[in-house]
């Protein structure tokens, strides 16, 4: 067989199933708007390790988050999390 010789009209395999376009994706579920760490590089023990969470600050547009290395205490990361519209104090 000549691997320079074209290919004749029709010769196309089909798509497989679960390579054809299907619908669109959907929105993200509400449980993935948020992510809490687990585990983060800790500087001082040069590892990744299990964190604690620990708010610090309440502010206006959500509130913002340390991290802190379970083993030594130094902070590893912060987030802030955006307040949901909706869900104040009525």
């Amino acid at each position: 067989m000549n691997p320079f010789r074209p290919r004749k009209p029709g010769g196309v395999p089909p798509i497989p199933p679960a390579m054809r376009p299907g619908r669109p994706a959907e929105p993200p579920q509400e449980q993935f708007r948020s992510f809490k760490a687990s585990a983060l590089y800790c500087p001082q023990c040069r590892q990744a390790t299990p964190v604690h969470e620990r708010l610090l600050l309440v502010l206006p547009d959500g509130n913002l988050y340390e991290y802190r290395c379970v083993h030594c205490g130094t902070s590893t990361g912060s987030k802030t999390e955006k307040e949901q519209k909706g869900l104040g104090i009525p």
